[in-house]
């Protein structure tokens, strides 16, 4: 794994001899396709073991739909082990690209607990990384304990300003989180993002923008585009939000959000979790976020690394495989045409 490795958003730094279509090629070679373990049903909240696809029948999916790296998941859910999950990986030819690790970093009584769970999973990240020899390093994902805040799931997209953290806590949010950001890449080289999250603390663009600048440089933003979509009640806000957190944005999550799901879920009031099941967030380019505008964004800026597709599903429901296929489908036909592992099989394909 390469520590000094740039990620998330640059300058460009074009060649003057290169062709416009030179330059676009090499830009979107640098941007890899993955996928996580949300999409099929195994989401940080709400799944049990019963619930949930065999790890490997799932790995062996995400591989033959094309996609070329896989986030962690729920601490369980994978190999602990890191020379097995490295093995599995390995065997698929699949990077690692990131964990996400939700916790209630806004409660100082829980540092030690939170400290303590994030190295943990920075540990593994690191250790599988170096194991297969990645040219690209994980992340570490930070988030809060979202979808366990009832106000704050009864009411997510319909946030008002009552249901806000308080000024003290909003300060021990940004302290931990530079805290955590600052020992994990010191002990471990992991870059540390921060997941804005619906039915959470940082949901609203308000929200998020204050995060951002609550904390250090040290601590870069994933810019989930469904989640600022379902946060924000819209979508021809994202490219500016893009734009105004560019120096911070480190990683992309690709969900699509759905104005007329929305729309319902609105008038019917209806808590995150059913508005989920009701597909709130929907296969790519079957909503509203606009995905050619969002890749030029990102080509434009030089982005490199990975962009992890989740499609949120509730556990148990759906066709996790087929809407794979069809996401990356999605993707390549509007421009992302990495090489990928399509020649592999799933488990149980003929």
């Amino acid at each position: 794994m390469d520590r000094g490795r740039r990620h998330g958003v640059n300058m460009p730094a074009h060649s003057s001899n290169q062709t416009t279509g030179e330059r676009m090629t090499d830009a979107q070679n640098r941007i890899r396709i993955g996928n996580a373990p949300c999409s099929w049903g195994t989401l940080e909240f709400g799944s049990v073991t019963g619930d949930r696809i065999r790890y490997g029948e799932m790995l062996d999916q995400l591989a033959a739909a094309g996609y070329t790296g896989t986030e962690l998941g729920d601490w369980g859910f994978l190999p602990t082990e890191a020379e097995r999950l490295a093995e599995e990986l390995a065997a698929r030819r699949l990077d690692l690209t990131g964990a996400y690790v939700g916790a209630p970093l806004e409660d100082k009584g829980r540092w030690a607990d939170n400290m303590s769970v994030n190295l943990r999973t920075a540990r593994q990240l690191a250790h599988v990384a170096a194991l297969n020899r990645q040219a690209i390093a994980p992340f570490l994902v930070l988030a809060l304990d979202n979808g366990t805040v009832p106000a704050r799931i009864r009411n997510a997209g319909r946030v008002t300003a009552d249901l806000a953290l308080d000024a003290n806590r909003w300060q021990d949010l940004a302290r931990a989180c530079n805290k955590i950001a600052r020992i994990v890449n010191d002990e471990t080289g992991i870059p540390v993002v921060f997941h804005h999250h619906a039915a959470g603390y940082v949901e609203t663009p308000a929200e998020l923008d204050r995060l951002a600048d609550a904390t250090d440089d040290c601590l870069g933003l994933v810019f989930d585009t469904g989640h600022y979509a379902l946060g924000a009640g819209r979508t021809d806000t994202v490219l500016d939000a893009m734009q105004r957190l560019a120096s911070r944005i480190a990683y992309v999550h690709f969900k699509d959000w759905s104005a007329a799901v929305a729309r319902t879920v609105k008038a019917r009031r209806l808590d995150y979790f059913t508005a989920v099941g009701e597909g709130i967030f929907c296969e790519l380019g079957q909503g509203d976020v606009d995905f050619p505008a969002v890749r030029a964004w990102l080509l434009d800026r030089d982005y490199r690394g990975y962009v992890t597709v989740e499609q949120d599903v509730i556990p148990g429901l759906g066709t996790p495989y087929a809407s794979a296929q069809r996401n990356r489908a999605y993707l390549a036909s509007i421009g992302f045409t990495e090489a990928s592992n399509s020649s592999m099989k799933c488990s149980g394909e003929e």
